[in-house]
């Protein structure tokens, strides 16, 4: 039984998170963008994604691939300036299916935010969204930008992939 690590990522954290994962796991990655991405070939799917606008970037791939995803996805860790909790939540579910996310584990790490990298629009869709914002920590993030990035945060990701190694050796060995 094979895994595979499938990210979407716009700015650089999610494919930096996944190359993590993967140099941690062994698993190959693949951004969804590429040809040869195929997740039929695996048995189990590392889904990555980053979040712009409140939606993860790889909804449309997933609902194209929902068939082949649904019983092979573990996992799905999302890359944002959010941090865990209901808010962030609440755009993960609204930008997958529930016969997927029901089926798979979610795990928040945070991203970076890097203002030379991003449009002029997109700055200044942040500026004007930082007067707005009721916290004065997350409005000085969407002004200055950030980097939240930790390589330790994908702890729990390697645990649960590392259990689904023993499982599935448990179960050739049985």
């Amino acid at each position: 039984m094979k895994g595979a690590i499938f990210f979407s990522g716009k700015y650089g954290s999610t494919e930096q998170y996944s190359k993590w994962i993967s140099e941690a796991t062994g698993l190959p990655v693949f951004d969804i963008k590429d040809a040869g991405a195929d997740p039929s070939q695996y048995d189990f799917l590392i889904l990555g994604s980053s979040i712009l606008y409140f939606k993860l970037t790889n909804r449309k791939w997933v609902k194209k691939n929902l068939a082949i995803l649904t019983d092979r996805s573990k996992a799905l860790f999302s890359v944002s300036g959010a941090g865990a909790g209901d808010k962030l939540n609440g755009w993960v579910a609204n930008s997958l299916p529930t016969e997927l996310l029901s089926r798979i584990e979610h795990f928040a790490l945070s991203g970076k935010l890097d203002h030379s990298k991003v449009s002029w629009w997109v700055r200044l869709i942040l500026q004007i969204g930082a007067l707005f914002n009721p916290d004065p920590e997350a409005s000085k993030d969407e002004r200055y930008g950030f980097d939240y990035m930790d390589k330790s945060s994908i702890e729990p990701i390697v645990r649960l992939i590392e259990q689904l190694h023993t499982v599935i050796k448990s179960k050739n060995d049985g």
